[in-house]
């Protein structure tokens, strides 16, 4: 997919941190195929191997290590922070605050002393609002997250906002429950669905916003190119479904029979915590856990009217288009 008519990008020179990510990557290779010219700062222990062909100009260093970020910045024309610690269970607080928080710091620092203010977009989370009703959640709503990862991403968003009032122009984009080719996260709930093993939480009830990949990256950058400095910018898929429409259209894309089992929450969120226990004293990964009964037992939907008023973003692909295309990638790798 092009994104060129869009947004002019040919010749800009953007460093990208977090590339080698699923939402980072597919930014890189987007505005490869744009004509800018990617720079990208990843750790020598990164697995580059979705990037391979890409003309990608690599910078070994750490967000996390101030030190190793001056000889990525140069003459940069964008920044786009993508790096940072994803959700899940039995990370401590001060691993999150460290790459999410003082990571966040130390990119815009760096950005900050390049003397030519480039403009930086850094990637948030719509978490950071925490839990919502049935109705869509604007971004001027308050910060009530509700975990250690929704904390250290409202922290980092607040160290974002402190660069903007000093002249740095940061947008912040809020991407929201991100699926499609490449993705590794989700691609367990349609290995779930396919076996038989994924089950709901009060009966699937709860809503949800899937955004597909294609989406999703032409709202990063639509942000990155007209966004206004110190907003904020929800970027989630066109409206919200339960999570049984998502279980159910993962199933027919599949074509097994659509998932039937449901527990209720408090039953789930037990099970969960003797997993977690369990996987503590064995080193063993849960397959279930209470950030992922939170998740799939409470409503998430937010609105994306100020992206679509402020940078003309229109979210193109619905759920059962998105997890067709999906389905197909995966199959294509025999990951499903």
């Amino acid at each position: 997919m092009t994104y060129s008519n869009q947004i002019k990008v040919s010749g800009m020179r953007v460093l990208i941190t977090g590339a080698t990510g699923f939402l980072g990557g597919a930014l890189a290779r987007a505005l490869v195929q744009s004509g800018a010219k990617v720079h990208v700062l990843a750790r020598p222990t990164s697995d580059r191997r979705a990037l391979d062909g890409v003309d990608i100009n690599w910078h070994e260093g750490d967000v996390t290590v101030p030190m190793s970020l001056n000889s990525a910045f140069g003459d940069v024309t964008w920044i786009i922070h993508a790096a940072g610690r994803l959700g899940e269970a039995g990370v401590p607080e001060d691993v999150y605050r460290k790459s999410n928080v003082d990571g966040t710091r130390n990119v815009l620092a760096a950005a900050l002393a390049t003397g030519h203010r480039p403009r930086v977009l850094y990637l948030s989370s719509p978490g950071v609002l925490g839990p919502t009703t049935t109705e869509p959640r604007a971004e001027d709503a308050p910060y009530a997250p509700s975990n250690a990862y929704e904390r250290s991403k409202a922290a980092a968003e607040q160290v974002a906002c402190e660069f903007a009032e000093r002249g740095l122009p940061v947008i912040i984009a809020r991407p929201g429950f991100i699926y499609g080719p490449g993705d590794r996260h989700v691609l367990g709930l349609f290995r779930a669905v396919r076996r038989g093993l994924f089950f709901y939480i009060d009966g699937g009830r709860h809503l949800c916003q899937p955004t597909y990949i294609d989406d999703a990256v032409r709202g990063m950058l639509a942000c990155l190119s007209r966004g206004r400095p110190g907003e904020s910018y929800h970027i989630t898929g066109p409206s919200p479904v339960t999570f049984r429409e998502l279980g159910d259209t993962v199933a027919a894309a599949i074509g097994v029979p659509p998932p039937r089992l449901s527990l209720p929450q408090w039953s789930a969120a037990v099970a969960a915590f003797g997993l977690e226990a369990l996987g503590r004293v064995t080193g063993w990964t849960p397959p279930l856990t209470r950030t992922g009964v939170a998740f799939f037992g409470e409503h998430r939907v937010f609105s994306w009217q100020k992206a679509h008023e402020h940078l003309g973003y229109t979210p193109r692909y619905d759920l059962r288009r998105g997890v067709d295309l999906t389905v197909a990638w995966y199959r294509q790798q025999e990951w499903l």
